[in-house]
């Protein structure tokens, strides 16, 4: 069986935030898609009647289990319905995967309720070493993923906001023809610009796990959008006990 990425191991938390390995890589890390292999999917879009929604989820546990000897990552799709994304994680379990992408991931960041309930609700019914990536994220909101329970990014997004022209900070994102920070920058000097950024939050965001400090920048980030501190309040108001679970009282 072709294994890319095969063990995940957790070493400690900072609240439910997971230090681990993945094959001698650090997590919360970053991933570029040639380093894992992702199972196809079919895909849908966030907001579609649930029969699209379970049609899909069908089709891409098709495929994954067409593609588990030559896979070791596959899509958790379900759309914006609670029940079919666990549905679809389980199965795809069972299949044999333990390494996962949350579709719609664009999507849920501007969902703040339906983000936190999604991916606490994934981690309640995942096995442990079982490990989650997140897809599209900005800088500013990845401090906040992680704390939840986020194992990994992708890259690969340095690119997709550099062809749109964005320059990514570790609080904002600029749009370079409405804040022209820099001017006539190539795409690529913009994407080694954004990848840049990607590598120094990851750090920053490990750093303060080692020190069990994540909390204190997960509530700084909080103040750079909107959609970020929503998504915190919803999760200290609603999801209590799940912080609870995981933070250390001494």
């Amino acid at each position: 069986m072709f294994k890319l990425i095969e063990k995940f191991e957790i070493k400690s938390h900072d609240g439910p935030g997971r230090i681990g390995k993945l094959n001698n890589k650090t997590t919360p890390g970053l991933f570029l898609k040639n380093e894992i292999k992702i199972a196809p999917s079919e895909g849908s879009a966030y907001n579609v009647d649930k029969e699209i929604a379970e049609f899909n989820v069908k089709e891409t546990l098709r495929l994954a289990k067409e593609n588990v000897d030559t896979c070791n990552v596959a899509t958790i799709q379900g759309s914006k319905y609670i029940d079919l994304r666990i549905d679809c994680l389980k199965q795809l379990e069972k299949i044999g995967y333990n390494g996962f992408i949350i579709a719609n991931s664009d999507e849920l960041l501007l969902h703040p309720r339906d983000l936190i309930e999604i991916i606490v609700t994934l981690r309640k019914n995942m096995h442990p070493t079982s490990y989650l990536i997140f897809s599209f994220a900005e800088p500013s909101f990845m401090p906040l993923l992680s704390y939840i329970g986020i194992d990994g990014f992708l890259a690969d997004s340095s690119n997709y906001y550099s062809y749109l022209n964005v320059l990514l900070t570790p609080t904002k994102t600029y749009e370079l023809e409405t804040y022209p920070i820099y001017e006539n920058i190539t795409q690529k000097e913009l994407e080694e610009k954004n990848r840049e950024t990607l590598n120094f939050v990851i750090k920053e965001i490990q750093t303060h796990m080692k020190n069990s400090s994540l909390r204190n920048l997960v509530e700084e980030r909080s103040l750079t959008n909107p959609q970020n501190v929503s998504a915190l309040k919803i999760l200290d108001k609603q999801y209590n006990n799940y912080l609870l679970e995981y933070t250390q009282l001494f």
